[in-house]
This record gives C-alpha cells, sequence and structure tokens, in this order.
C-alpha cells in the first residue's frame, strides 16, 4: 500500500472550530489586504436583512477597531500571507463553524459562505435564516 500526502486544504481557528478558511479564501484575503493603507484584519460577521432574514458581512477593519470582546483568529499560508479575522460574539453564535470559500468561476465566483447553521440560504448565498 503506498503512501499518498493529503494536502489540507482548510485552515482552522486556533481551537480548531470558530470560522473556516479554504486556501483560495485565504489567498484572496491576503491579496485584497495587500491594497490596504491601514486596515489589518478582515471583520466578518452578520446583520439582519438579506432575502432569508440575516445577510453575511465582510470588511477591512485597522487594529485599533477590534474590541476587547471580539474573538481573533489568526490565518497564514505562509509568512508572506498572514493576517486576522475578527468575529463580534453576537455574530459568532451564528456563524460558528462556517466554511469561507472563494472562487475563482466567472459565473458565481467570488466569496462563497458554508454556514452549518443555517436552515435555508438565499440563492445568492450572501443571506441565510436559522
Amino acid at each position: 500500500m503506498e503512501n499518498v500526502e493529503v494536502k489540507n486544504e482548510i485552515k482552522n481557528s486556533d481551537d480548531g472550530k470558530g470560522i473556516l478558511i479554504t486556501n483560495d479564501a485565504i489567498e484572496q484575503i491576503s491579496n485584497l489586504l495587500n491594497g490596504q493603507s491601514e486596515k489589518k484584519a478582515l471583520r466578518v460577521g452578520v446583520r439582519s436583512g438579506g432575502c432569508s432574514g440575516m445577510s453575511y458581512t465582510m470588511d477591512f477593519i485597522a487594529d485599533n477597531e477590534i474590541n476587547s470582546d471580539d474573538k481573533v483568529y489568526d490565518y497564514s499560508l505562509n509568512a508572506d500571507q498572514n493576517f486576522q479575522v475578527v468575529c463580534d460574539p453576537k455574530s459568532l453564535l451564528y456563524i460558528y463553524g462556517m466554511q469561507l470559500d472563494f472562487s475563482k468561476e466567472l459565473i458565481g465566483g467570488g466569496f462563497n459562505f458554508v454556514n452549518p447553521n443555517a436552515s435555508q440560504t438565499c440563492g445568492c448565498g450572501s443571506s441565510f435564516a436559522v
């Protein structure tokens, strides 16, 4: 029986849960952060609204915008591509265990959210219900 090397495609948060991010998403986020002057982290959360009742939010923030009660996860592909993902406690209740992926497809490309807590999702992929 030959040994087969399995490539780890998902980077887990520090406790193995929280927000999971694929290598493609890490690479895209790193590239986007390189274009930001003072932004150092990605804030991920939820807000009311969207087709299904709640929608995902993503925004780059500076270090001084991280609150003391925020959960902070560190991600990296290599020494040149590292960043933090920040989530407030209320949003984390709805997206705990979510996987963030990035697709380079012409149709349906962009960031994709796979949320195990969602009871239904919208066709656009950016809103959900619990």
